[in-house]
């Protein structure tokens, strides 16, 4: 499929889960990708003919590096997945500073920083796509509903939803459009974790543990990546091309009710 050929897309935490998916969602809509983490992957961007690059999002000038890297080295930037993110389920009075700002960190600076220098990198293109470029934010059903354990996490990923729409509202004149996605508990090595900490913060068994997350969703299920990553290539695409400052819920129900 050719949908997104021509495009040039970067996303952060590529080396595995939602990140690896959704990179390998928009190469197989015809995108060239640059995949980035704290240690390249390179295997990653082999498979799909991309770019790989180092990249810590907590590190303005490593955007900024890796923002010169997207222009010299794939000519630009049209699609832009901030998706390098942490978890921390604790109780609050466990919770340290440190904690804190190491969440915020990745999970709200990361994106701020994605977003401030991509932002002008993609508006050099932007005019080329129906549907001009695309920012897409990843928060998680934890950025829109409030859970026992993880008010830290809460609060970052709550960040997330409404820096993303603040962000809509300015580059929308660039013809950027900008998004947030929220998923409820994935198969990922974070989705695996999720339930482990959850599982010794409350002294319940990890089957018991993930038996109760599980059934939080009406569907009955934990998602999988490419269900994401199919959120995620709808919105770099031209199909959503009126949409921006939307909350795109990837749930299984999670916080329909």
């Amino acid at each position: 499929m050719t949908e997104l050929a021509g495009r040039i897309a970067l996303v952060t935490g590529a080396s595995r889960g939602i990140g690896e998916a959704s990179a390998r969602a928009l190469a197989a809509l015809g995108a060239r990708v640059i995949v980035t983490d704290l240690a390249a992957p390179v295997d990653l961007a082999e498979q799909l003919g991309g770019l790989a690059r180092a990249h810590d999002v907590t590190d303005e000038q490593s955007w900024i590096d890796t923002m010169a890297f997207a222009r010299d080295e794939a000519g630009g930037l049209d699609i832009l997945v901030n998706n390098a993110g942490l978890f921390i389920a604790k109780p609050l009075t466990e919770t340290t500073l440190e904690d804190w700002r190491r969440l915020h960190s990745v999970n709200v600076e990361g994106v701020f920083l994605g977003c401030k220098h991509a932002v002008p990198l993609m508006a050099e293109r932007a005019h080329q796509w129906a549907g001009g470029a695309s920012i897409i934010n990843l928060s998680s059903v934890a950025g829109l509903v409030g859970t026992a354990l993880v008010s830290c996490y809460n609060a970052s990923k709550g960040a997330v939803r409404l820096f993303t729409k603040g962000v809509a509202m300015e580059v929308a004149p660039l013809r950027i459009r900008c998004n947030s996605v929220h998923p409820g508990i994935i198969e990922t090595d974070m989705g695996r974790d999720l339930v482990s900490q959850f599982a010794a913060a409350t002294g319940t068994g990890e089957n018991d543990t993930r038996a109760n997350f599980s059934n939080l969703h009406p569907l009955g299920h934990f998602g999988v990546p490419n269900n994401v990553a199919d959120a995620v290539a709808f919105l770099a695409s031209d199909r959503a091309a009126f949409m921006t400052g939307s909350e795109v819920v990837v749930d299984g129900g999670f916080t329909a009710s």
